[in-house]
C-alpha cells in the first residue's frame, strides 16, 4: 500500500502527482469530436491541473472507505489495465486502497446504494487540494441505472476508463470515451448487466459552486 506523511504535498507524495499527469494528457489527448465548447473545458481542466502541480498542492488525504459496489473495482482495474487509458488506470491503481469511496447523497434511492460509490481526488476536500477544479472516479455495478440529475453551475465531463455506459440511452460510451454535460443538463447513466463501469470524471466551475455541490436526483412525469 502507498503512504505518505500526515503532512503532504504533490512533491512529496509522487504517486498523487503522476496521477494528476495521467488526467492531464487524457483531457489533452482524447478527441472532442470537432466541438469548440468541449475543447474550451479540456482546456479549462488541464490549466487546473497544472497549476495545481506548479503550486506543489496540499495532499490531505480522507478517512479510506469503501461501499458494496467496491466489490466490483477489482474487476474494473484489471479491465482498465488492458484498454487504451491503461497508463491513467495502472496510476489509479496505485492510489486505490487510500481512496474514500461516498455515495454524496442525505438519502440514496433504493437499489443503488449496491450499485453506485464515487471517490474524489482532487478538489475542496482533498485528497488534492483544490478550489476551482474537482477530479474523481465514479463505480456502477453490472445493471445499474443511475437517475436523472443536474449540476448547477458546474461543467461535468466523464472519461470511461473501462466498461460501457449509455447516458439518456442516446449512445453508448466505452473506454476511451468523453462524455460532456453543460450546466443543468439533465443526464441519466445506465450500464449494462455483464461488467462494472468506472469512470473518471472533471467538474469546473466557480469556487462557490464546486465548494457547495449538491446532487439532485429528477423524478421523470408519468
Amino acid at each position: 500500500m502507498t503512504h505518505i506523511p500526515s503532512e503532504a504535498t504533490l512533491k512529496s507524495a509522487p504517486d498523487w502527482t503522476y496521477l494528476l499527469r495521467e488526467f492531464y494528457e487524457m483531457y489533452r489527448f482524447l478527441p472532442s469530436g470537432g466541438s469548440a465548447v468541449i475543447r474550451s473545458h479540456q482546456r479549462t481542466v488541464r490549466a487546473a491541473i497544472s497549476r495545481l502541480i506548479r503550486l506543489n498542492s496540499q495532499v490531505i488525504l480522507q478517512p479510506p472507505a469503501i461501499k458494496p459496489v467496491t466489490a466490483h473495482l477489482r474487476r474494473s482495474l484489471d479491465a482498465g489495465c488492458r484498454d487504451r487509458l491503461a497508463a491513467a488506470v495502472q496510476s489509479l491503481q496505485v492510489v486505490a486502497p487510500l481512496l474514500s469511496w461516498q455515495y454524496g447523497y442525505e438519502k440514496v434511492p433504493r437499489g443503488l446504494a449496491a450499485n453506485y460509490a464515487y471517490a474524489e481526488l482532487c478538489g475542496p476536500a482533498g485528497p488534492v487540494i483544490s478550489e476551482d477544479l474537482i477530479l474523481g472516479v465514479v463505480l456502477f455495478g453490472p445493471g445499474c441505472t443511475y437517475p436523472a440529475h443536474a449540476h448547477k453551475g458546474i461543467t461535468e465531463s466523464y472519461i470511461c476508463l473501462s466498461g460501457a455506459v449509455s447516458e439518456n440511452n442516446q449512445g453508448v460510451y466505452a473506454a476511451g470515451s468523453l462524455i460532456f454535460n453543460p450546466p443543468e443538463h439533465l443526464h441519466r447513466i445506465t450500464v449494462g448487466d455483464r461488467e462494472p463501469a468506472l469512470l473518471a470524471y472533471a467538474w469546473t466551475g466557480n469556487k462557490e459552486d464546486l465548494a457547495d455541490q449538491k446532487m439532485v436526483f429528477t423524478r421523470r412525469k408519468s
